[in-house]
Protein backbone atom coordinates (compact mmCIF):
# COMPACT_ATOMS: atom_id res chain seq x y z
CA UNK A 1 0.00 0.00 0.00
CA UNK A 2 1.24 3.60 -0.29
CA UNK A 3 2.62 4.87 2.95
CA UNK A 4 -0.05 7.74 4.65
CA UNK A 5 1.43 10.47 6.29
CA UNK A 6 -1.34 13.05 8.30
CA UNK A 7 -0.39 16.42 8.46
CA UNK A 8 -2.47 18.71 11.23
CA UNK A 9 -1.38 22.53 10.02
CA UNK A 10 -3.19 25.55 8.73
CA UNK A 11 -4.34 26.75 5.45
CA UNK A 12 -2.62 29.18 3.30
CA UNK A 13 -4.66 30.67 0.78
CA UNK A 14 -2.10 31.86 -1.14
CA UNK A 15 -0.91 28.18 -1.66
CA UNK A 16 2.90 28.35 -0.81
CA UNK A 17 2.83 27.31 3.29
CA UNK A 18 0.73 24.61 5.33
CA UNK A 19 -1.19 22.20 4.46
CA UNK A 20 -0.84 23.66 0.68
CA UNK A 21 3.31 23.11 0.86
CA UNK A 22 2.66 19.78 2.79
CA UNK A 23 0.53 17.97 0.34
CA UNK A 24 2.47 19.20 -2.37
CA UNK A 25 5.61 17.83 -0.57
CA UNK A 26 3.73 14.09 0.39
CA UNK A 27 2.94 13.69 -3.65
CA UNK A 28 6.37 14.36 -4.36
CA UNK A 29 7.82 12.08 -1.93
CA UNK A 30 5.39 9.38 -3.27
CA UNK A 31 3.37 9.31 0.33
CA UNK A 32 -0.35 10.06 0.43
CA UNK A 33 -1.30 12.76 2.25
CA UNK A 34 -4.40 13.33 5.21
CA UNK A 35 -5.71 16.43 6.25
CA UNK A 36 -6.81 17.58 9.39
CA UNK A 37 -7.38 21.47 9.47
CA UNK A 38 -6.57 23.53 12.16
CA UNK A 39 -7.10 27.32 11.14
CA UNK A 40 -7.45 29.00 8.45
CA UNK A 41 -5.62 31.97 7.27
CA UNK A 42 -6.36 34.60 4.48
CA UNK A 43 -2.72 35.39 3.23
CA UNK A 44 -0.93 35.59 0.16
CA UNK A 45 3.62 35.89 -0.51
CA UNK A 46 2.97 39.56 0.72
CA UNK A 47 1.44 38.88 4.42
CA UNK A 48 -1.24 37.46 6.32
CA UNK A 49 -4.63 39.44 6.61
CA UNK A 50 -6.29 37.16 8.76
CA UNK A 51 -6.89 34.11 10.82
CA UNK A 52 -10.00 32.14 11.62
CA UNK A 53 -9.08 28.84 14.21
CA UNK A 54 -11.24 25.98 13.41
CA UNK A 55 -13.03 24.84 16.70
CA UNK A 56 -11.06 22.59 18.78
CA UNK A 57 -13.83 20.04 18.80
CA UNK A 58 -13.55 19.64 15.19
CA UNK A 59 -9.78 19.52 14.98
CA UNK A 60 -9.98 16.68 17.15
CA UNK A 61 -13.33 15.26 14.93
CA UNK A 62 -11.12 15.18 11.56
CA UNK A 63 -8.07 13.41 13.66
CA UNK A 64 -10.58 10.75 14.81
CA UNK A 65 -12.17 10.34 11.27
CA UNK A 66 -9.05 9.88 9.53
CA UNK A 67 -7.26 7.80 11.93
CA UNK A 68 -9.78 5.47 12.18
CA UNK A 69 -9.95 4.46 8.56
CA UNK A 70 -6.21 5.33 7.24
CA UNK A 71 -3.38 3.26 8.42
CA UNK A 72 -1.25 6.73 9.17
CA UNK A 73 2.70 5.79 9.13
CA UNK A 74 3.86 9.24 10.10
CA UNK A 75 2.23 12.57 11.59
CA UNK A 76 3.08 16.15 11.19
CA UNK A 77 2.00 18.82 13.31
CA UNK A 78 2.34 22.97 11.98
CA UNK A 79 0.21 25.84 13.02
CA UNK A 80 -1.64 24.89 16.16
CA UNK A 81 -2.49 28.60 16.92
CA UNK A 82 -4.18 28.13 20.64
CA UNK A 83 -3.88 26.23 23.58
CA UNK A 84 -7.11 24.51 23.33
CA UNK A 85 -6.08 23.41 19.72
CA UNK A 86 -2.62 22.23 20.90
CA UNK A 87 -4.17 20.17 23.76
CA UNK A 88 -6.57 18.38 21.34
CA UNK A 89 -4.54 17.29 18.93
CA UNK A 90 -2.18 15.96 22.13
CA UNK A 91 -4.71 14.63 23.80
CA UNK A 92 -6.49 12.52 20.25
CA UNK A 93 -2.44 11.48 19.57
CA UNK A 94 -2.53 9.84 22.80
CA UNK A 95 -2.76 6.24 21.33
CA UNK A 96 -1.28 7.36 17.87
CA UNK A 97 1.65 4.67 17.00
CA UNK A 98 2.45 6.88 14.74
CA UNK A 99 6.26 9.02 14.55
CA UNK A 100 5.19 12.48 15.20
CA UNK A 101 6.69 15.39 13.49
CA UNK A 102 6.34 18.96 15.23
CA UNK A 103 7.30 21.64 13.06
CA UNK A 104 6.60 24.49 16.68
CA UNK A 105 5.15 27.32 13.58
CA UNK A 106 5.12 30.57 15.29
CA UNK A 107 5.68 33.59 12.84
CA UNK A 108 5.04 33.48 9.06
CA UNK A 109 7.97 34.05 6.77
CA UNK A 110 6.02 36.42 5.56
CA UNK A 111 5.21 38.37 9.23
CA UNK A 112 2.30 37.34 11.03
CA UNK A 113 2.03 35.59 14.34
CA UNK A 114 0.92 31.75 13.75
CA UNK A 115 1.16 31.05 17.80
CA UNK A 116 -0.79 32.83 20.26
CA UNK A 117 1.92 33.93 23.67
CA UNK A 118 -0.04 31.50 26.27
CA UNK A 119 0.26 28.61 24.07
CA UNK A 120 3.49 27.84 23.81
CA UNK A 121 4.00 26.39 27.46
CA UNK A 122 0.80 24.05 26.15
CA UNK A 123 3.06 23.09 23.55
CA UNK A 124 6.21 21.96 25.19
CA UNK A 125 4.28 20.38 27.95
CA UNK A 126 1.51 18.27 25.99
CA UNK A 127 3.11 17.92 22.59
CA UNK A 128 6.81 17.66 22.69
CA UNK A 129 6.94 15.03 25.14
CA UNK A 130 4.92 12.70 22.54
CA UNK A 131 7.19 13.56 19.14
CA UNK A 132 9.80 12.17 18.08
CA UNK A 133 11.60 15.37 16.26
CA UNK A 134 10.70 19.05 16.72
CA UNK A 135 12.16 21.06 13.70
CA UNK A 136 11.88 24.81 15.09
CA UNK A 137 14.29 27.87 13.16
CA UNK A 138 16.24 29.91 15.14
CA UNK A 139 13.63 32.05 16.58
CA UNK A 140 11.62 29.08 17.54
CA UNK A 141 14.23 27.23 19.09
CA UNK A 142 15.14 30.82 20.99
CA UNK A 143 11.32 30.70 22.59
CA UNK A 144 11.51 26.76 23.00
CA UNK A 145 15.16 26.45 24.44
CA UNK A 146 15.09 30.08 26.39
CA UNK A 147 18.60 30.81 24.80
CA UNK A 148 20.02 33.34 22.61
CA UNK A 149 21.82 31.63 19.24
CA UNK A 150 24.19 33.44 17.44
CA UNK A 151 26.33 30.24 16.04
CA UNK A 152 26.31 26.45 15.43
CA UNK A 153 27.44 25.95 19.08
CA UNK A 154 24.61 28.31 20.48
CA UNK A 155 22.12 25.87 18.59
CA UNK A 156 23.45 22.60 19.78
CA UNK A 157 23.17 23.91 23.37
CA UNK A 158 19.24 24.77 22.72
CA UNK A 159 18.77 20.94 20.92
CA UNK A 160 20.08 19.94 23.80
CA UNK A 161 18.16 21.87 26.15
CA UNK A 162 14.61 21.82 24.52
CA UNK A 163 15.43 18.00 24.58
CA UNK A 164 16.53 17.85 28.07
CA UNK A 165 12.78 20.29 29.30
CA UNK A 166 10.54 17.74 27.26
CA UNK A 167 11.70 14.60 27.26
CA UNK A 168 11.47 14.85 23.25
CA UNK A 169 13.65 12.17 20.78
CA UNK A 170 14.77 14.09 18.50
CA UNK A 171 15.48 18.03 18.06
CA UNK A 172 16.72 19.58 14.67
CA UNK A 173 17.67 23.39 14.94
CA UNK A 174 17.44 24.50 11.36
CA UNK A 175 20.07 26.85 10.46
CA UNK A 176 18.55 28.67 7.73
CA UNK A 177 18.37 32.28 9.64
CA UNK A 178 21.69 31.46 12.12
CA UNK A 179 23.93 34.83 11.76
CA UNK A 180 27.56 34.59 11.49
CA UNK A 181 29.17 35.91 14.67
CA UNK A 182 32.90 35.80 14.66
CA UNK A 183 35.71 34.45 11.83
CA UNK A 184 35.24 30.91 10.73
CA UNK A 185 31.64 30.56 12.42
CA UNK A 186 29.34 29.17 9.75
CA UNK A 187 25.65 31.50 9.65
CA UNK A 188 23.60 33.57 7.71
CA UNK A 189 26.80 35.91 5.56
CA UNK A 190 28.82 32.54 5.48
CA UNK A 191 28.29 30.02 2.40
CA UNK A 192 27.33 27.33 4.20
CA UNK A 193 23.35 26.69 5.51
CA UNK A 194 23.61 23.80 8.38
CA UNK A 195 21.12 22.20 10.56
CA UNK A 196 21.59 20.61 13.84
CA UNK A 197 20.06 17.32 14.92
CA UNK A 198 20.32 16.29 18.02
CA UNK A 199 19.53 12.63 18.61
CA UNK A 200 20.05 9.86 21.21
CA UNK A 201 22.39 12.14 22.96
CA UNK A 202 24.66 12.58 19.70
CA UNK A 203 25.23 15.43 17.57
CA UNK A 204 24.60 15.21 13.54
CA UNK A 205 25.46 18.49 11.09
CA UNK A 206 23.61 18.61 7.77
CA UNK A 207 25.00 21.43 5.55
CA UNK A 208 24.45 22.75 2.64
CA UNK A 209 25.51 25.48 0.57
CA UNK A 210 23.32 28.41 1.00
CA UNK A 211 20.63 29.73 -1.17
CA UNK A 212 19.70 33.04 -1.40
CA UNK A 213 16.33 34.35 -2.06
CA UNK A 214 13.35 35.16 0.55
CA UNK A 215 11.20 32.20 0.40
CA UNK A 216 7.98 31.33 2.00
CA UNK A 217 6.81 27.47 2.74
CA UNK A 218 10.43 26.55 3.36
CA UNK A 219 9.82 25.20 6.89
CA UNK A 220 6.70 23.31 6.21
CA UNK A 221 8.23 21.53 3.32
CA UNK A 222 11.44 20.39 5.14
CA UNK A 223 9.44 19.03 7.85
CA UNK A 224 6.79 17.36 5.83
CA UNK A 225 9.99 16.06 3.86
CA UNK A 226 11.12 14.50 7.01
CA UNK A 227 7.78 13.15 7.70
CA UNK A 228 7.47 11.54 4.62
CA UNK A 229 10.42 9.89 5.05
CA UNK A 230 9.65 7.96 8.36
CA UNK A 231 5.86 6.98 6.60
CA UNK A 232 8.27 5.43 3.81
CA UNK A 233 9.95 3.16 6.73
CA UNK A 234 13.34 5.16 6.83
CA UNK A 235 15.27 5.90 9.76
CA UNK A 236 14.99 9.82 11.65
CA UNK A 237 18.54 10.66 10.26
CA UNK A 238 18.07 9.13 6.42
CA UNK A 239 14.94 11.34 6.52
CA UNK A 240 16.42 14.31 7.93
CA UNK A 241 19.13 13.76 5.09
CA UNK A 242 16.63 12.86 2.36
CA UNK A 243 14.53 16.07 4.02
CA UNK A 244 17.48 18.56 3.47
CA UNK A 245 18.41 17.68 -0.75
CA UNK A 246 14.31 17.83 -1.04
CA UNK A 247 14.15 21.45 0.43
CA UNK A 248 17.55 22.61 -1.06
CA UNK A 249 16.41 21.67 -4.73
CA UNK A 250 12.69 22.89 -3.60
CA UNK A 251 14.46 26.73 -2.77
CA UNK A 252 17.21 26.56 -5.86
CA UNK A 253 14.18 26.29 -8.63
CA UNK A 254 11.89 27.87 -6.47
CA UNK A 255 8.80 29.94 -7.98
CA UNK A 256 7.69 33.90 -8.20
CA UNK A 257 4.05 33.98 -7.63
CA UNK A 258 3.32 36.95 -6.12
CA UNK A 259 4.63 40.23 -5.42
CA UNK A 260 6.34 39.14 -2.27
CA UNK A 261 8.68 36.08 -1.34
CA UNK A 262 9.26 33.11 -3.49
CA UNK A 263 7.32 29.91 -2.98
CA UNK A 264 9.49 26.59 -2.24
CA UNK A 265 8.56 24.40 -5.17
CA UNK A 266 8.51 20.42 -4.11
CA UNK A 267 7.50 19.60 -7.15
CA UNK A 268 11.35 19.71 -8.36
CA UNK A 269 11.87 16.96 -7.17
CA UNK A 270 9.77 14.68 -9.26
CA UNK A 271 9.70 17.37 -12.26
CA UNK A 272 13.36 17.91 -12.43
CA UNK A 273 14.45 13.75 -13.17
CA UNK A 274 11.19 13.44 -15.07
CA UNK A 275 12.56 16.59 -17.38
CA UNK A 276 15.99 15.26 -17.89
CA UNK A 277 14.40 11.49 -19.14
CA UNK A 278 12.87 13.22 -21.59
CA UNK A 279 15.39 15.10 -22.70
CA UNK A 280 17.50 12.04 -23.18
CA UNK A 281 14.60 10.39 -25.24
CA UNK A 282 14.52 13.22 -27.41
CA UNK A 283 18.27 13.49 -28.07
CA UNK A 284 18.04 9.77 -27.92
CA UNK A 285 15.36 9.31 -30.84
CA UNK A 286 17.09 12.05 -32.92
CA UNK A 287 20.09 10.63 -32.61
CA UNK A 288 18.68 7.28 -34.28
CA UNK A 289 16.77 9.10 -36.86
CA UNK A 290 20.09 10.46 -38.10
CA UNK A 291 22.12 7.91 -38.04
CA UNK A 292 20.09 5.76 -40.80
CA UNK A 293 20.45 8.79 -43.17
CA UNK A 294 22.31 7.69 -46.47
CA UNK A 295 24.79 11.13 -47.08
CA UNK A 296 23.95 13.08 -43.91
CA UNK A 297 28.09 12.73 -43.20
CA UNK A 298 28.31 15.65 -46.21
CA UNK A 299 26.41 17.97 -43.59
CA UNK A 300 29.09 16.97 -40.68
CA UNK A 301 31.89 20.06 -40.77
CA UNK A 302 35.14 18.91 -39.77
CA UNK A 303 35.05 19.76 -35.89
CA UNK A 304 32.74 17.40 -35.57
CA UNK A 305 28.37 17.84 -34.75
CA UNK A 306 26.51 17.95 -31.93
CA UNK A 307 22.74 17.42 -30.86
CA UNK A 308 21.96 19.15 -28.01
CA UNK A 309 18.65 19.84 -25.92
CA UNK A 310 17.90 22.01 -22.67
CA UNK A 311 16.22 21.64 -19.75
CA UNK A 312 12.89 24.07 -19.45
CA UNK A 313 13.60 27.33 -18.40
CA UNK A 314 12.32 27.01 -14.60
CA UNK A 315 14.84 24.06 -14.61
CA UNK A 316 17.82 26.02 -16.88
CA UNK A 317 20.73 27.53 -15.51
CA UNK A 318 23.97 27.10 -16.90
CA UNK A 319 25.81 24.30 -19.48
CA UNK A 320 25.18 21.74 -17.15
CA UNK A 321 21.56 21.62 -17.67
CA UNK A 322 21.75 21.16 -21.64
CA UNK A 323 22.35 17.53 -22.82
CA UNK A 324 24.50 16.51 -25.69
CA UNK A 325 26.63 13.69 -27.06
CA UNK A 326 29.87 13.08 -25.08
CA UNK A 327 32.49 13.28 -27.96
CA UNK A 328 30.66 14.84 -30.69
CA UNK A 329 29.03 13.44 -33.92
CA UNK A 330 30.98 12.05 -36.72
CA UNK A 331 31.17 10.57 -40.03
CA UNK A 332 31.26 7.04 -40.11
CA UNK A 333 31.12 6.31 -43.79
CA UNK A 334 28.20 7.66 -45.80
CA UNK A 335 26.45 8.01 -42.51
CA UNK A 336 26.92 9.80 -39.02
CA UNK A 337 27.39 8.16 -35.43
CA UNK A 338 27.51 9.58 -32.07
CA UNK A 339 30.92 9.31 -30.41
CA UNK A 340 29.70 8.88 -26.89
CA UNK A 341 26.88 8.64 -24.61
CA UNK A 342 24.36 11.69 -24.08
CA UNK A 343 25.07 13.78 -20.80
CA UNK A 344 24.42 16.68 -19.74
CA UNK A 345 27.07 19.43 -19.64
CA UNK A 346 28.98 17.27 -22.37
CA UNK A 347 28.44 20.15 -24.84
CA UNK A 348 29.80 23.51 -23.37
CA UNK A 349 29.85 25.57 -27.02
CA UNK A 350 26.69 24.41 -28.61
CA UNK A 351 25.15 24.25 -25.10
CA UNK A 352 26.10 28.18 -24.71
CA UNK A 353 24.44 29.02 -28.14
CA UNK A 354 21.21 27.37 -26.66
CA UNK A 355 21.13 29.09 -23.31
CA UNK A 356 21.85 32.39 -25.52
CA UNK A 357 18.83 31.68 -27.74
CA UNK A 358 16.32 30.83 -24.48
CA UNK A 359 17.43 34.59 -23.13
CA UNK A 360 15.07 35.53 -25.80
CA UNK A 361 12.70 32.90 -26.64
CA UNK A 362 12.59 29.85 -23.87
CA UNK A 363 10.91 27.56 -26.13
CA UNK A 364 13.99 27.21 -28.37
CA UNK A 365 15.50 24.43 -26.68
CA UNK A 366 17.54 22.56 -28.61
CA UNK A 367 20.36 22.82 -31.73
CA UNK A 368 22.42 21.32 -33.75
CA UNK A 369 25.86 22.34 -35.78
CA UNK A 370 26.39 21.60 -39.01
CA UNK A 371 29.13 23.04 -42.20
CA UNK A 372 28.05 26.33 -43.70
CA UNK A 373 27.67 26.56 -47.66
CA UNK A 374 26.37 29.02 -49.75
CA UNK A 375 24.33 26.34 -50.97
CA UNK A 376 22.93 25.52 -47.56
CA UNK A 377 22.20 29.00 -46.69
CA UNK A 378 20.23 29.41 -49.99
CA UNK A 379 18.51 25.59 -49.14
CA UNK A 380 17.45 26.75 -46.22
CA UNK A 381 15.52 30.22 -47.45
CA UNK A 382 13.79 27.82 -50.53
CA UNK A 383 12.54 25.73 -47.56
CA UNK A 384 11.10 28.49 -45.69
CA UNK A 385 13.14 28.96 -43.08
CA UNK A 386 13.72 31.87 -41.11
CA UNK A 387 17.73 32.67 -41.03
CA UNK A 388 20.04 35.41 -39.61
CA UNK A 389 23.78 35.62 -39.37
CA UNK A 390 27.00 37.10 -37.35
CA UNK A 391 30.48 38.19 -38.83
CA UNK A 392 33.32 36.67 -36.10
CA UNK A 393 35.43 39.62 -37.88
CA UNK A 394 33.57 42.24 -36.00
CA UNK A 395 33.81 40.49 -32.65
CA UNK A 396 35.61 42.96 -29.80
CA UNK A 397 38.67 41.93 -28.80
CA UNK A 398 37.93 41.54 -25.20
CA UNK A 399 35.33 38.97 -25.89
CA UNK A 400 37.85 36.99 -28.42
CA UNK A 401 40.22 37.19 -25.13
CA UNK A 402 37.11 35.22 -23.47
CA UNK A 403 36.87 31.59 -23.03
CA UNK A 404 33.81 30.89 -24.75
CA UNK A 405 32.16 34.12 -25.13
CA UNK A 406 32.45 34.35 -28.73
CA UNK A 407 29.46 31.91 -29.37
CA UNK A 408 26.66 33.48 -27.04
CA UNK A 409 28.48 36.99 -28.23
CA UNK A 410 27.14 35.95 -32.27
CA UNK A 411 24.08 34.22 -31.53
CA UNK A 412 22.71 37.20 -29.64
CA UNK A 413 24.06 39.29 -32.78
CA UNK A 414 21.98 37.33 -35.24
CA UNK A 415 18.70 37.51 -32.25
CA UNK A 416 19.08 40.86 -32.51
CA UNK A 417 19.51 41.50 -36.40
CA UNK A 418 16.11 39.51 -37.04
CA UNK A 419 14.34 40.63 -33.84
CA UNK A 420 13.45 36.72 -33.40
CA UNK A 421 14.84 33.47 -32.85
CA UNK A 422 15.54 32.02 -36.21
CA UNK A 423 15.74 28.48 -37.49
CA UNK A 424 19.30 28.94 -38.79
CA UNK A 425 22.31 31.38 -37.50
CA UNK A 426 25.48 31.15 -39.47
CA UNK A 427 28.98 32.59 -39.82
CA UNK A 428 31.29 32.64 -42.23
CA UNK A 429 34.17 31.95 -40.08
CA UNK A 430 37.35 33.83 -39.51
CA UNK A 431 41.76 32.93 -38.79
CA UNK A 432 41.33 29.16 -37.60
CA UNK A 433 37.87 29.61 -37.21
CA UNK A 434 35.73 26.87 -39.11
CA UNK A 435 32.02 28.27 -41.06
CA UNK A 436 29.27 27.65 -39.13
CA UNK A 437 25.51 26.85 -39.52
CA UNK A 438 23.61 26.49 -36.28
CA UNK A 439 19.91 25.11 -36.04
CA UNK A 440 17.29 25.90 -33.57
CA UNK A 441 14.33 23.94 -32.62
CA UNK A 442 11.85 23.73 -29.42
CA UNK A 443 13.33 20.21 -29.05
CA UNK A 444 15.61 18.02 -30.76
CA UNK A 445 13.48 16.26 -32.91
CA UNK A 446 12.39 19.50 -34.58
CA UNK A 447 15.99 20.69 -35.22
CA UNK A 448 16.71 17.29 -36.82
CA UNK A 449 13.25 17.58 -38.73
CA UNK A 450 14.59 20.60 -40.22
CA UNK A 451 17.72 19.64 -40.94
CA UNK A 452 16.49 16.68 -42.91
CA UNK A 453 14.45 18.80 -44.81
CA UNK A 454 17.79 20.88 -45.65
CA UNK A 455 19.24 17.05 -46.65
CA UNK A 456 16.30 16.20 -48.55
CA UNK A 457 16.60 19.08 -50.64
CA UNK A 458 20.36 18.49 -51.47
CA UNK A 459 20.01 15.32 -52.60
CA UNK A 460 16.75 15.57 -54.93
CA UNK A 461 18.78 18.72 -56.77
CA UNK A 462 22.00 16.65 -56.98
CA UNK A 463 19.84 13.18 -58.64
CA UNK A 464 17.28 16.12 -60.53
Amino acid sequence: MTPIAMTIAGSDSGGGAGIQADLKTFSAMGVHGAVVITSVTAQNTLGIKGIHDLPPEFVKLQIETVMEDLEVKAIKTGMLSNSEIIEVVSSSLESARAPIVVDPVMVAESGGTLLERNALDTLLEKLLPMAKIVTPNRMEAEKLSGIKISSIEDAKKAAKLISKKTGIEAVLVKGGHLESKGKGERGENSSESTDVLYHEGEFREYSSKRISGDFHGTGCSFSAAITSGLAKGFSLEESVRIAKEFINLAMKFSRKVGKGLLLVNPSAWVDLPAEKWKVYRKIEEGLGILEEVEGIHELIPEVGSNLVMALPREYCMNVGDVAGVLGRISTLGSKIKACGPIRFGASKHLAKAVLKAMEYDSEMRASINIRYSPEIVKIAREIGFSISNYDRREEPPEIKLKEGESIPWGIKIAIEKLGKVPDLIYHEGDFGKEPMVNIFGRDAIEVVNKLLLIHEKIRSKKNG
